[in-house]
């Protein structure tokens, strides 16, 4: 009678199954893994998100203005400051406005260039809707901009550096909507409308009229 082959046999398989069942108990062993997070409610909600540049920027050979009126490049050109103390009349209360009345105004944070020129823009326009500016997230943290901007009322407003969009766009799932521009292109006199209804983003420009020589 032949023997079994060493190694083999119910001893063996007593060793291999006592080795895998803390594997087994941990979910190693061919378990079902976890379920992934749901998405939250502000993931399926409708919504209305304006985005807009921040007004203009010192040209090479020009300078700019901080709050308290002291000239530094950083800041918002003379033009700048003009568009953003017309930016309230595109809003109710105003009479005539093209534009909702925003439930939530956001802006870049930051000190100086790109994002103070993006929180000079909507200031004036805050004061009108006694609204709170939230410069919380700087440009680069779009991600959770966007879940904030989502979780917001509605519509919500968005002053951003032009650069910053695409990430601001693909955070909210709106990258593939027909008609938007591969870029924002070098105005600051535009206003970029994304609707979501029933899970499906639109998109639509919108030009500002507020100064003259805007297009």
């Amino acid at each position: 009678m032949s023997q079994a082959p060493a190694g083999s046999g119910p001893r063996r398989r007593t060793v291999l199954a006592a080795a895998l069942a803390p594997l087994a108990a941990a979910g190693c062993a061919g378990e079902e893994r976890p379920p992934k997070p749901r998405p939250g409610p502000e993931a399926a909600k409708d919504a209305l998100v304006m985005v807009i540049r921040h007004a203009e920027k010192p040209y090479a050979g020009d300078t700019g203005e901080d709050d308290e009126g002291n000239e530094d490049p950083g800041f918002l050109a003379v033009r700048g400051r003009r568009r953003a103390q017309e930016l309230p009349t595109l809003f109710p209360p105003a009479r005539g406005a093209a534009l909702p009345r925003p439930g939530a105004v956001f802006a870049a944070g930051g000190r100086a260039g790109a994002p103070a020129r993006c929180r000079q823009t909507v200031e004036p326009l805050a004061t009108a809707l006694g609204t709170p500016v939230r410069a919380e997230f700087a440009v680069g943290a779009e991600p959770a901009l966007v879940r904030a901007v989502l979780a917001a009322r509605m519509p919500v407003l968005v002053c951003w550096e032009h650069q910053g969009m695409p990430r601001l766009i693909r955070g909210l799932g709106a990258q593939d909507v027909l008609g938007l521009p591969a870029a924002w292109p070098d105005r600051y006199d535009l206003v970029w409308m994304f609707a979501r209804k029933q899970g499906v983003w639109t998109f639509r420009e919108l030009p500002q009229h507020l100064l003259h020589g805007d297009a």
